[in-house]
């Protein structure tokens, strides 16, 4: 079993799928438009909403992020799409120049909170929010600390 991020957008998916293909180097780009499905005549969907993303995923390095767009038949009681910051993206690589490539490549228009830093549970860690608003952290080996930490209360 593996869980998968999977991402929503408020009609920009096609521009996320290409910016985190881009950035993260993804060897597999996947995408279904709702317009690519048969339509229920009884429920048709309005042309705008046709050429939204029903469902896509990017695959990179062992990691898969699927994303779509949300209908406006699908949103909240609001008419809007909330963003939260209750969900952070981690990407764990040993691999620091990658790491520091996807960092870079993820912040572009986006917001660095922490840069890419040495600290006591990691050697490479930092932490952004991108240009769509998904926050990510980065790490390096914050596994082996964790292990230690771990190993030592035993």
């Amino acid at each position: 079993m593996s869980a998968i991020i999977y991402l929503n957008f408020d009609g920009v998916a096609e521009q996320a799928i290409e910016f985190y293909g881009e950035a993260l180097q993804a060897n597999a780009i996947k995408k279904v438009k709702f317009g690519d499905i048969p339509q229920d005549p009884n429920y048709p969907l309005p042309e705008n909403e046709l050429a939204m993303i029903m469902e896509s995923s990017i695959e990179f390095d062992g990691g898969k992020i699927m994303m779509s767009d949300v209908l406006s038949s699908m949103k909240s009681v609001t008419g809007e799409l909330m963003k939260g910051n209750n969900v952070w993206i981690s990407v764990m690589n040993e691999d620091k120049q990658k790491l520091e490539m996807y960092f870079n490549r993820l912040s572009v228009g986006g917001h660095v909170i922490m840069p890419l830093s040495n600290v006591p549970w990691s050697s490479c860690f930092g932490m952004l929010v991108d240009k769509f608003g998904v926050s990510w952290k980065f790490n390096s080996d914050a596994d082996q600390f964790l292990d230690k930490v771990i190993s030592s209360k035993s």
